[in-house]
């Protein structure tokens, strides 16, 4: 619209004296035709047209904004409606997870070897607080529960700080800890404290290497498993391992509305934890503290075997370890002093050593059924053997004199089995010593199973540069050189001879057998003969030969075995002696193992093998 302008004074126009009259209006100067496109007219008749597009911009402009807004607020209220629902239920509403108790763990007549007991643990909540107000309330916090600032902010990273679970921060919390978190709980919003089970081993460090221990899962552990969760508990050894998924349980948990603090107003809904399942182990509780009280606290290991089926009675290894440690935070001073023992965590019943005179049980295998010294062979010992520029010694340096194959075994004389080396050469010892497990796992399942070795020309010269002597040969005949075998092997070797020519399956535990490639059982392949042989000159050892100290004495069944003494240069040499009892109808293999204890294997080791047969054979009244 054109602008008006009025005539007169702008005073007078509208004074009381006067009535307004109407303005007259002014048409501007006509315009000349300039030859424009543009319709003619007045500035002031551009200035109208501007105008209008200029309303009509911003009315297009307000209708995309308002259109915008719409099909957001249409796309939040009908399509995400679930999911703001939910993220504003975070707010109140909060999911309490509740662990399973764990499985318990129990010996062959159930007597109990892994429990629970009840504890009060730390949680965060990340999403109560925002990531800076959890800096800030971090350094307060870990002064209270006595641990590393750090490690709290190390778990609320990996965690997330929006997560809406719970992440455990400390175990096993003392009482003043818990009371003090209590009486602080207004100033510490989304710190709780939680009643919750921790492990327990009842017996100490019994059998502490089968057992195993338990502990939150690693981080590499966590991502290769989905179902687990940060902050799970889970076996990190032994059986606690092997047997996780029949020990685990399932998860339950509380639904809860809290208030603004945090504190819990009203339970929602609840789904109660499963348990674990209890595991019955082969073990027996009787036997294991008798094997580990005959150890008398020297470094090394005694297993017991049930020959027929492979199921292990006892599996001692010392040093040792108190699995109790790991079930809440282990202190500085409590590693510390673990770590002043010798490779307290190794079990040396699964670890491989030079198998020393006990191998011979192999050699006579294998020059039996290689068929160069049958049966009957009857070879002169000597006090040496010349290989070469070699001398190779019998162990008492003047020899036996003629010896057959079961004399040879009792008095373990050197010199004759080196002539059975030299008369089949290595192929047949390599054969044999693979039949009978050596160099493969035996199957029991447990991690850090050592293989042992058999060693070839190929291994040698891989890793000695260097061919494969005579006198390689000759060293492996009597369980030295490059040979290694662990105790557990030896026992399914003694336990092929006791059951009649069967290699059996080590087993913790006849009701959960995990899947594994070994064969619960297979014959080793050996002859009538030969196994005779065998068995006639492991009982020889006892009644006359080196291993008179394993007769279990009047009232007990005879028994069956071999010694063996290892060198370990320039260490003490190594005792061993394997075998087992009743010898007519075998029940149990025992095998002795004693690391650098010095002296031979008949006199350090098999006194440890008779107090263990005896306490199996005498029952506990």
């Amino acid at each position: 619209m054109a602008k008006l302008y009025p005539v007169g004074n702008p005073k007078t126009l509208f004074s009381p004296h006067s009535s307004p009259r109407t303005p007259r209006r002014v048409l501007p100067p006509p315009q000349l035709d300039t030859g424009s496109s543009r319709w003619m007219g007045s500035p002031q008749t551009k200035t109208v047209g501007q105008s209008y597009r200029a309303i009509v911009l911003l009315l297009l402009a307000s209708l995309l904004i308002l259109a915008g807004l719409g099909s957001r607020l249409a796309y939040i209220q009908l399509v995400q409606t679930q999911y703001y629902r939910q993220l504003a239920d975070t707010n109140r509403i909060r999911l309490l997870p509740q662990p399973p108790e764990r499985g318990r763990i129990v010996d062959r007549n159930g007597v109990l070897l892994a429990g629970s007991q009840l504890s009060h643990s730390v949680f965060l909540w990340p999403l109560v607080q925002s990531r800076q107000r959890w800096q800030e309330m971090i350094p307060t916090l870990a002064q209270y529960l006595q641990i590393a600032p750090e490690e709290i902010e190390q778990k609320l990273e990996q965690a997330g700080y929006r997560s809406p679970f719970p992440v455990r921060i400390l175990r096993n919390a003392s009482p003043q800890v818990v009371i003090q978190l209590e009486e602080m709980s207004r100033e510490l919003p989304g710190v709780m404290v939680e009643a919750e089970t921790i492990r327990l081993y009842p017996n100490g460090d019994l059998a502490a290497h089968l057992l195993g221990y338990t502990g939150e899962i690693p981080q590499e552990k966590l991502q290769a498993n989905p179902d687990y969760r940060l902050g799970d508990i889970v076996g990190l050894m032994g059986a606690e391992e092997l047997f996780e998924a029949h020990l685990r349980g399932q998860w339950g948990g509380r639904q809860v509305e809290v208030d603004a603090m945090g504190e819990v107003l009203r339970v929602l809904g609840e789904q109660a934890p499963q348990p674990g399942k209890t595991l019955q182990l082969t073990l027996d509780v009787r036997l294991q503290q008798v094997a580990e009280q005959a150890l008398a606290n020297r470094k090394g290991a005694v297993i017991a075997m049930d020959p027929r089926d492979g199921s292990i009675l006892a599996m001692a290894s010392y040093p040792t370890f108190d699995p109790n440690l790991f079930s809440s935070r282990i202190t500085q001073a409590q590693w510390d002093t673990l770590q002043q023992q010798e490779f307290p965590f190794l079990n040396r019943g699964m670890r491989a050593y030079a198998p020393a005179s006990t191998y011979k049980i192999i050699t006579t295998a294998a020059g039996i059924e290689s068929g160069a010294f049958p049966p009957g062979t009857v070879l002169q010992t000597a006090p040496y053997v010349q290989v070469g520029g070699w001398r190779f010694w019998d162990w008492n340096r003047v020899g036996f004199g003629r010896l057959n194959y079961r004399q040879a075994m009792a008095w373990s004389s050197d010199t004759f089995f080196y002539q059975i080396a030299l008369g089949t050469k290595v192929g047949p010892l390599q054969e044999w010593s693979r039949r009978f497990g050596l160099g493969q796992p035996t199957g029991i399942g447990l991690k850090g199973e050592a293989l042992g070795l058999v060693p070839d020309a190929d291994w040698k010269q891989r890793h000695w540069r260097e061919p494969w002597y005579v006198g390689d040969t000759v060293n492996m005949s009597i369980g030295q050189g490059f040979i290694t075998a662990t105790p557990l092997q030896m026992a399914v070797v003694t336990a092929a001879v006791a059951n009649g020519g069967w290699r059996v399956r080590p087993l913790l535990s006849q009701q959960v057998i995990p899947e594994n490639p070994v064969p619960m059982r297979q014959s080793v392949g050996m002859s009538g003969a030969t196994l005779q042989i065998l068995q006639q000159g492991l009982r020889d050892v006892v009644v006359f030969g080196t291993g008179g100290n394993a007769n279990l004495g009047p009232g007990f069944p005879p028994t069956a075995g071999k010694t063996g003494t290892a060198e370990d240069p320039p260490r003490r040499s190594h005792a061993w002696y394997v075998g087992y009892a009743p010898y007519d109808q075998p029940e149990l293999v025992v095998v002795v193992f004693l690391e650098n204890s010095g002296g031979g294997g008949g006199a350090q080791a098999a006194p440890v093998f008779r107090e263990v047969m005896r306490a199996y054979f005498q029952p506990e009244s």
